[in-house]
């Protein structure tokens, strides 16, 4: 496998991780549902691939790429997980 198609299955891994983290903040007594979660990892390792395959900053490559797509993941996990808390939705 070429290092770009490793990169999209570890962004896919910290997606799943960011979205179960997410909904393990969220006092739930059932626990996380699983299509629930796997839908949250979606929508987060789709701006993340975005961001991972865009031209944009062509500076970033290799170890930076990954880890600014990690970090955009981070950020969005982090957004969705204030507003399912505070209720603002």
């Amino acid at each position: 496998m070429q290092f770009k198609n490793w990169s999209l299955v570890i962004l896919m891994i910290t997606a799943f991780a960011c979205s179960r983290s997410v909904f393990a903040a969220i006092n739930d007594p059932e626990g996380p549902n699983l299509l629930i979660v796997s839908v949250l990892a979606v929508v987060l390792f789709l701006p993340s691939s975005a961001a991972y395959l865009s031209t944009f900053r062509p500076s970033l490559a290799g170890f930076k790429r990954i880890s600014a797509a990690v970090l955009v993941q981070i950020i969005f996990a982090t957004c969705i997980c204030a507003v399912l808390i505070t209720g603002i939705v």
